[in-house]
């Protein structure tokens, strides 16, 4: 099944939500670990807190006088973060409970999310 908009592409889970702390696992921010504020699932993207910043020339509006340059959180590929739990990184996976509620268990752990 392809993504809306996307020729070519398929969708895939994603298993992090906004607010998981997240460790990136490569690229030039390695080892950092934040939290995840927004999540692209057309593009397979997810932005994290003060990680990935890039500088951003801010042209002068009638809202802001003053222009310049300022530093914004870019996107980062989902491959490249993992889950961070207090144990260290892990996995998600899916368990349905006996009440029929969904349940994200941390793999290396077994830890309820």
């Amino acid at each position: 099944m392809a993504a809306k908009g996307r020729a070519g592409s398929a969708q895939t889970r994603v298993r992090l939500r906004r607010d998981d702390q997240v460790v990136v696992i490569a690229g030039k921010e390695r080892g950092k670990t934040g939290r995840v504020l927004r999540i692209d699932v057309d593009r397979q993207r997810v932005v994290v807190e003060g990680l990935n910043l890039v500088k951003k020339a801010i042209r002068p509006t009638q809202q802001r006088q003053q222009g310049g340059i300022s530093e914004i959180e870019a996107p980062i590929h989902l491959s490249n973060v993992m889950l961070s739990t207090p144990e260290g990184r892990s996995r998600i996976r899916h368990e349905a409970a006996t009440d029929g509620d969904k349940r994200r268990i941390a793999v290396r752990t077994g830890q309820e999310l």
